[in-house]
């Protein structure tokens, strides 16, 4: 059993070290993570600099932190997009992909990852290519499932096919080679050869 002060202990945690994830990524955006340092983050969130090592040991803690708390927003705008009611699957995961590109393209962060990136050792950038498991596991994870149940199919069974999925959307974020309607157009056929949804009405193939 909890006790209160435990309770209170482990919420006041967890205030912390949000204010401390939100200080970073509003420095990583206006001055590039380069420039971030953890002293610049112990004063904009308004506590000792001994206070942000002790909770992510490092800047390169911290950076996976961030990087890990907007990924999750993204994870869960997919769920929310993979969840409309509907029974053309491609349809869904146009409409998905469309708006995971349109929102990457927008959002301050990601445009900060992607035109600060140096190849340092404390990039951001890696935790969406190289170094990306926290994206492979909660977007495949969603994928997953989301077939799985339009499928009624074993969910592992389809993580070779999600994690494709997953990947090629990263790449198209990383580095665009179209218009995201474009793009999106071209990942939801791709999407329908990898997951083995039925022929779409009327006969025609996906």
């Amino acid at each position: 059993m909890v006790t209160p002060v435990r309770s209170l202990r482990e919420q006041n945690r967890r205030l912390l070290r949000g204010s401390l994830i939100a200080a970073a990524r509003n420095l990583a955006i206006t001055r590039g993570w380069d420039a971030v340092r953890m002293a610049d983050v112990a004063e904009a969130a308004g506590v000792s600099r001994q206070t942000v090592y002790n909770e992510f040991a490092n800047k390169a803690g911290l950076g996976q932190a961030v990087a890990t708390e907007e990924i999750e927003r993204f994870v869960a705008a997919v769920r929310t997009d993979l969840a409309t009611p509907g029974d053309d699957m491609r349809t869904i995961a146009e409409a998905t992909i469309r708006h995971v590109l349109v929102a990457a393209a927008e959002n301050p962060l990601v445009k900060a990852i992607l035109t600060g990136a140096r190849g340092g050792a404390d990039d951001l950038l890696p935790y969406l290519t190289t170094r990306a498991d926290v994206v492979l596991v909660l977007a495949g994870d969603a994928v997953r499932e989301w077939a799985a149940a339009q499928l009624d199919a074993d969910a592992t069974d389809l993580a070779p096919a999600a994690e494709s999925i997953v990947r090629l959307v990263v790449s198209h974020v990383v580095l665009p080679s179209a218009a995201p309607e474009t793009a999106a157009a071209t990942l939801a056929d791709v999407v329908m050869r990898l997951l083995p949804f039925p022929p779409r009405p009327g006969g025609a193939e996906n």
